[in-house]
């Protein structure tokens, strides 16, 4: 992830770009962009490991992440950068509190793990301001992929305060058809989300500003010690490099946005000796089925915010 032009005192509005393809081995063409008020940083790659095969089927995400770049180029130019990528996700510059626009494919050769969203920058659960001013409209586009991917099993209620309302988090078989409504999904989330930036209004308000970039730090400290995609990282590379990747590369803005540590964000992890609590869930409760009803509404309750 470049977060180098992200910083809340540049004068232009950008996106920092990560796209994080699967680990085997990929060859990348470097991407960054750069236009009159936007700077996103990329990497383009074509990918033998996103392609993994199956019996019947062989997946490459190669063309999701060609349709987001080109997309992108319809907006800004690209310039190289020497940065290596996993999975996708984007950010925008903390004078702007656009969600973030994330896409996190895991393939394996029995099935496809799933979570595309634009993960809310500030709460959706118990605020309702933020969530009408940029869900309210797409909980059409929303309901429309739900119906095609079904709910994809338990999500703890300390993650599920991450995602929107229009989520998809899903786990399926390995087909072609399922293949092409995901990309057709992808394509209608990143159409949606360009939209969202080109259309927000530049803040000015520092204080406004210091707590979008606050709540991107949070979100980055969340994911650096709780994303789900660690166990599967560590089966790959081993517990040592998989912590590295995550904090040193992936989540690289964890060091780099704010200071405040987990335990600061998230203090009813810490045990009483002070130590990180390692359970995935400290409230217990979790959703195996979609907490959000047709109109967006959250069906759960005992949120922390």
């Amino acid at each position: 992830m470049e977060l180098g032009g992200c910083s809340s005192s540049s004068s232009s509005s950008s996106l920092c770009l990560q796209q994080l393809t699967a680990l085997l081995r990929t060859e990348k063409n470097s991407c960054c962009v750069s236009t009159r008020d936007w700077s996103i940083s990329s990497k383009k790659r074509a990918t033998t490991l996103s392609s993994i095969s199956t019996r019947t089927f062989s997946v490459s995400y190669r063309k999701f992440v060609d349709f987001a770049l080109d997309e992108t180029t319809s907006h800004t130019h690209l310039f190289s950068s020497p940065l290596q990528v996993l999975d996708f996700t984007v950010f925008p510059r903390a004078e702007y509190d656009v969600p973030i626009f994330c896409a996190n494919f895991f393939t394996t050769a029995r099935t496809n793990i799933v979570v595309l969203d634009l993960n809310p920058l500030h709460d959706v659960i118990n605020q309702r301001h933020y969530k009408e001013k940029y869900f309210k409209s797409l909980i059409p586009l929303g309901l429309k992929y739900a119906e095609l991917f079904p709910w994809g099993g338990k999500l703890t209620s300390e993650s599920i305060k991450f995602f929107s309302p229009i989520v998809i988090w899903t786990k399926f078989n390995s087909s072609p058809e399922k293949y092409e409504i995901l990309y057709s999904a992808f394509k209608d989330y990143y159409k949606v989300w360009l939209e969202l930036v080109s259309k927000s209004d530049k803040e000015t308000d520092e204080s406004q500003i210091s707590r979008n970039l606050e709540a991107q730090h949070r979100y980055l400290v969340w994911r650096a010690e709780k994303d789900p995609g660690q166990s599967v990282l560590k089966k790959l590379i081993g517990e040592t490099l998989a912590k590295d990747l995550l904090r040193g590369f992936l989540f690289n803005g964890v060091d780099v946005l704010g200071s405040k540590t987990f335990n600061d964000y998230f203090p009813h992890y810490c045990s009483k000796d002070g130590d990180l609590n390692n359970k995935g869930s400290i409230i217990g409760k979790s959703f195996e089925n979609r907490p959000w009803d047709e109109r967006g509404e959250f069906l759960g309750e005992g949120i922390i915010p």
